[in-house]
């Protein structure tokens, strides 16, 4: 970076919170996708007032500005895609409170999911939105992505739980959006415009979460199948027999063979899928409905149905679920895989369309995810050797318009980022691409906040 600007980012921040050496921008030039971009320099504020003269002089100067997290996305939403200055959010990571009265949290961005999850835990309070890498994800990276994780079938989604946020916009001005407040109708909504906004509208310093209260109890099941189509049923069933379990994961045979192999934990050799359910509350309800859920089960061809007895087999079904991403490592998958979502009773059709299109390329479908809630985590990989990365792509482009045919969305927790930018197009329409767009032009009319995310404009 040029040394006026590098010494002027000094000036903001301090030499010891400010690089430009190439081993560091290596270090936070890529995430979770496969594609990496080298930043021209990265900062780490502790102060909102440092963000705000950060956005002031970049702003004046028209220098990129990358909001990031831990770096766990998944579409490149926290890349330097377009160079500049990466903004290291780490430093802010306090909880600053836990009202145990009102039921809420006012938390950093910086703070870690599961850090917020036992805190609030500790006081009989419960923060529902748990993504899968809740261990690593920040709250910040999750309100910029709306993240779900394995509870959003009965509890939602990140949205759900942000009742006001602090954002620093493009111009360095400071908004307060929402309030501590259960009823809030008080102007239009902001909040949920930054929420989802994958950091290209502004930066968020503070934020107020809802907190609901720690349900008593929780029981865990697994059931295999001996045909895929059979357990996606299931789940169909499952929710039209009133029972919203607190989880309800999918897994087919490829995961499962995976998982297997990564943990030597003696799952089904003849399972086509497998369902991990958990429902949670009062202690006197769960055992009618376990005992539902066993039934709908069987009904449906479940070959071998366990129930955890203890909290340590229930953490080890949950560590099958937790793993697969890390075991699928070793499978010839091609291509970036789809993060989709269909209401639920799609969810056999799409899996059906998935394999008659993966059979017309020579590929075949390894699919897992949030099946209670219609959101499936889709990679293509080789069936019988080198498949062309056109064919991968144009596999790709056909399920995700089987999808948006069967009501569904190219996106459902893991954003737009630069990776599906180009598809937008399935989803929103001209007019509606339009507004969203002005919304960015307006907030942000030198498009230095996070560039190139979402959607492209003529001057990215």
């Amino acid at each position: 970076m040029a040394y006026p600007l590098l010494n002027k980012l000094v000036e903001i921040f301090g030499p010891e919170h400010v690089t430009d050496a190439k081993e560091d921008l290596i270090t936070y030039s890529y995430d979770a996708t496969r594609t990496a971009y080298m930043p021209d320099a990265v900062v780490s504020p502790q102060t909102r007032e440092q963000i705000t003269l950060l956005m002031q002089f970049a702003n004046k100067y028209k220098v990129p500005i990358i909001p990031r997290g831990a770096g766990t996305g998944y579409t490149g939403g926290a890349l330097a895609s377009s160079g500049g200055i990466v903004l290291l959010m780490d430093r802010f990571n306090r909880i600053v409170q836990i009202d145990t009265e009102n039921m809420y949290a006012v938390v950093e961005p910086g703070v870690v999911t599961a850090k917020l999850h036992t805190a609030v835990e500790e006081k009989g309070l419960f923060y529902p939105p748990d993504p899968a890498s809740l261990n690593a994800c920040t709250i910040g990276g999750n309100i910029a992505e709306n993240a779900g994780g394995m509870r959003a079938v009965k509890y939602g989604v990140t949205r759900d739980y942000v009742m006001g946020l602090d954002v620093v916009l493009p111009s360095g001005q400071v908004a307060r959006t929402g309030s501590k407040c259960i009823k809030d109708v008080v102007g239009y909504d902001l909040t949920n415009l930054f929420v989802g906004s994958e950091g290209t509208l502004g930066i968020v310093t503070q934020a107020i979460l809802k907190l609901i209260p720690l349900p008593e109890s929780r029981q865990t099941m697994t059931a295999a199948f001996p045909f895929i189509h059979t357990a996606a049923e299931t789940v169909v069933d499952i929710i039209a027999n009133r029972v919203v379990p607190s989880a309800l994961e999918f897994m087919d045979k490829h995961c499962i063979r995976a998982v297997d192999r990564h943990l030597n934990v003696g799952l089904s050799k003849d399972a086509e899928a497998f369902l991990l359910i958990e429902v949670d509350g009062f202690k006197s309800e769960l055992s009618n409905a376990m005992a539902i859920l066993t039934r709908i089960c069987k009904k449906n061809g479940a070959t071998d149905i366990q129930v955890a007895k203890n909290e340590a087999e229930r953490l080890k079904l949950w560590e099958i679920r937790r793993s697969i991403s890390a075991a699928l490592s070793g499978l010839p998958i091609q291509g970036d895989g789809e993060d989709l979502v269909v209401p639920r009773s799609r969810i056999p059709d799409i899996i059906k369309k998935m394999d008659h299109i993966c059979d017309q390329y020579g590929l075949y479908a390894i699919n897992f995810g949030h099946a209670g809630d219609g959101n499936l985590h889709v990679s293509l990989a080789e069936k019988n050797g080198p498949v062309a990365a056109e064919k991968v792509a144009a596999a790709s482009a056909e399920i995700l318009k089987e999808t948006v045919r069967l009501e569904g969305r190219i996106a459902a927790e893991h954003g737009i980022g630069i990776v599906k930018k180009e598809k937008i197009g399935l989803n929103i329409d001209p007019p509606t691409l339009d507004l969203m767009k002005n919304v960015k032009r307006t907030l942000d009319p030198n498009h230095i906040l996070n560039p190139g995310k979402i959607f492209s404009f003529s001057t990215d």
